[in-house]
């Protein structure tokens, strides 16, 4: 079967079906029952099951916390991790994110790319086995979880309590095959300290780069304003200043970026503690942005690059800071080479150097992910995608990014970004929680014929 030519039949009720399910804001939000993480989850999760119910195959809901949709029968069983949730829209946006619209041959709104559109391809290239009566050994296991994005309780809980696949993928990440991700690290500063910060409050996920933020300061004058405009100007930002007697609101646009590629963004909030620390002298802004402010983590010495994996990094993802009490969100990505207690020791030990007075500690430690990478799993899933894309040169990798492939034994990323893809001319494109979210049609078409086949593959 050329799954590719068969998908083309799909085109249509595909893009429509990724439209619906773009239209539900599956944010997460305050929990209730039955709805773990909010009534938007929820519903997206409700969405899909009616469609898997629909199409004939069977459905089952976690208790809000995933849902399962599954053709065929067997003792071992191939699975495909997707995910209904998605980040926060941020600012920017040139369309209504949570409306599609096709443009120029994309796919626009929140979730196509991540993770709602790969979602979707894996339910249609279910649907393709289904109704081209493809004989398979194994049940093929479509799981939809609702919490990725903000720390993947659905998969703690499904994993607890609902059936594990033998072995497959999750499309929530770039082709060729994710056989390796970094481990991750969150890491809290918090306590009480002086600073002519009054309030701060910036950054929604620690895994998002601060795009944007403003704080509060006590203190202003005009001097303070020349030399925020200096600031502004000579790194290159735009910001603002609204100031009433001696308080003033200081605002900085910097660059949305996922968390796991923080040189692609520009943290908005690192910049305005350097600008607070140098102008008002302040002790607590001033260290706080030398320990935080380098994406590799070279001034708290926790800097690794490995041969598999790659750079460790690092991102400030929230701060909030209110009269005086401190709390600040980091999230690191660390490599196979090093670990939990070295990250803490070294920031720790910059700790004392600076006499830093604020505590440090170690919230949660998600060990890296590493799969054999001549194994029979990425193997298989590598030559199918060759096979389609006709791309023999780009090679198997590891990521920062983390995915539900950590919680899972004999499971990768697969998917659905191709390597080499170039902004098109006149119109920008944005990647995975950035302003504009995209994909081109074509590459979800061929990822969905990709699936289709690796799926088939897997269970025979």
């Amino acid at each position: 079967m050329d799954w590719l030519e068969e998908v083309k039949k799909y085109k249509e009720d595909l893009i429509e079906d990724v439209k619906g399910i773009i239209a539900i804001p599956s944010i997460k939000d305050t929990p209730k029952e039955g709805a773990p993480f909010g009534e938007g989850c929820r519903k997206a999760l409700d969405h899909m099951l009616a469609l898997g119910e629909k199409e004939g195959f069977t459905v089952k809901n976690i208790d809000g916390y995933a849902g399962v949709i599954t053709y065929g029968e067997g003792e071992e069983s191939v699975g495909m991790l997707a995910h209904l949730d998605v980040v926060p829209v941020g600012e920017g946006w040139s369309k209504d994110p949570f409306a599609m619209v096709e443009e120029n041959g994309y796919l626009f709104g929140r979730g196509v790319l991540d993770d709602k559109g790969p979602a979707m391809s894996g339910f249609y290239a279910l649907k393709m086995l289904k109704d081209n009566h493809v004989k398979l050994n194994k049940k093929i296991m479509l799981i939809l979880g609702c919490d990725e994005e903000s720390g993947m309780d659905c998969m703690n809980y499904y994993v607890k309590h609902a059936e594990v696949p033998t072995i497959g993928f999750t499309p929530d990440a770039e082709f060729p095959v994710i056989y390796g991700e970094k481990g991750g690290l969150h890491v809290q500063i918090s306590g009480d300290t002086e600073t002519v910060i009054e309030s701060m409050h910036a950054g929604e996920r620690m895994n998002i780069v601060i795009g944007k933020a403003s704080c509060v300061v006590k203190e202003w004058n005009d001097r303070a304003t020349d030399m925020f405009d200096f600031y502004l100007k000579s790194n290159g930002l735009k910001g603002s200043v609204a100031y009433t007697g001696e308080k003033a609101e200081l605002m900085i646009e910097g660059a949305f970026a996922h968390a796991a590629m923080p040189y692609l963004g520009n943290n908005a909030a690192l910049h305005l503690l350097n600008f607070v620390g140098n102008c008002f002298h302040d002790k607590f802004a001033a260290d706080t942005y030398e320990m935080l402010h380098d994406w590799q983590g070279k001034p708290v010495d926790i800097f690794m690059e490995s041969a598999t994996m790659g750079f460790l990094t690092m991102n400030t993802g929230i701060v909030n800071i209110e009269n005086g009490h401190v709390e600040i969100t980091i999230d690191i990505r660390y490599p196979l080479e090093t670990n939990a207690d070295i990250v803490m020791a070294g920031f720790h030990k910059k700790a004392k150097a600076i006499n830093y007075a604020l505590d440090i500690t170690l919230e949660k430690d998600t060990k890296p992910l590493y799969v054999d990478p001549n194994s029979e799993l990425v193997t298989t899933l590598s030559n199918v995608y060759r096979k389609y894309s006709k791309d023999e040169t780009t090679p198997n990798m590891t990521i920062g990014g983390g995915t539900y492939a950590k919680k899972f034994p004999n499971f990768v990323a697969f998917g659905p970004e191709f390597p080499n893809r170039t902004q098109p001319e006149g119109m920008f494109v944005g990647g995975c929680h950035q302003k504009d979210e995209g994909i081109r049609v074509d590459d979800l078409l061929c990822a969905t014929a990709i699936y289709a086949e690796a799926l088939e593959k897997l269970a025979k």
